[in-house]
């Protein structure tokens, strides 16, 4: 009975070993996995809130915030963060005293964001309300607002809010940026979109191509 008691429990414990080694693999596997998964899931509750089937790539983070001198920021917003593809790059690049807040509409990606990022103030909101948290910060002023917004699945009326609050916010030496998909790039509610960008912004600059992205993508940088 010992000698049987104590092969049983070797196996249990070998089929433990077993477990933890695949738990292993699937956690080294999961940031990724589960940022695609959370993006899809988010595309289907909220397609024209997401407007994508999968998040951005860390060379369009990269990007986004290329020559942004985010350190020297006093207050950094981004925009429509999704499951965070840009955030992490962001949160890397500010200052110890920058104030850096994120708005996301859908409220599983604000909670996965929360749980992703710890240090991180995220709301669930919309980003036509961004004055109002900005109040919240004591804050008047950004000095860099990022957007993953996607603005050719949004509502006219809410790109004129969204549009809105950022020239409201924007400081006057301050950065706008957004993105675009290449293959998009011609399409009518892209050519309208830049268009309004260049008529409300004193200079719309566009980055090259990013070939790393799926699709590719190019940045758009705004100055009032």
């Amino acid at each position: 009975m010992a000698d049987s008691s104590l092969l049983r429990g070797r196996l249990r414990g070998e089929g433990r070993r077993r477990d933890t080694s695949k738990r292993s693999l699937f956690s080294s596997l999961k940031p990724r996995v589960e940022e695609r998964f959370r993006f899809l899931g988010g595309f289907l509750r909220r397609p024209t809130s997401v407007g994508a089937l999968g998040p951005s790539s860390r060379a369009l983070a990269e990007a986004m915030v290329d020559g942004s001198g985010l350190s020297a920021c006093e207050t950094v917003v981004e925009l429509g963060p999704g499951t965070g593809a840009f955030t992490g790059k962001i949160l890397e690049s500010i200052g110890k005293r920058t104030t850096f807040f994120a708005l996301e509409v859908d409220p599983i990606f604000a909670s996965g964001l929360q749980t992703r990022f710890p240090s991180l103030t995220v709301y669930n909101d919309s980003a036509e309300h961004m004055r109002e948290y900005l109040l919240r910060h004591q804050k008047k002023r950004v000095d860099y607002i990022v957007s993953g917004l996607p603005w050719a699945s949004l509502p006219l009326s809410v790109q004129d809010n969204v549009l809105k609050a950022v020239l409201e916010t924007l400081s006057p030496d301050g950065v706008f940026t957004t993105f675009g998909y290449l293959h998009a790039r011609w399409m009518p509610n892209a050519l309208r979109f830049r268009a309004r960008l260049q008529g409300l912004f004193r200079l719309v600059e566009t980055s090259e191509i990013v070939w790393k992205n799926f699709p590719p993508a190019f940045v758009y940088r705004c100055k009032q």
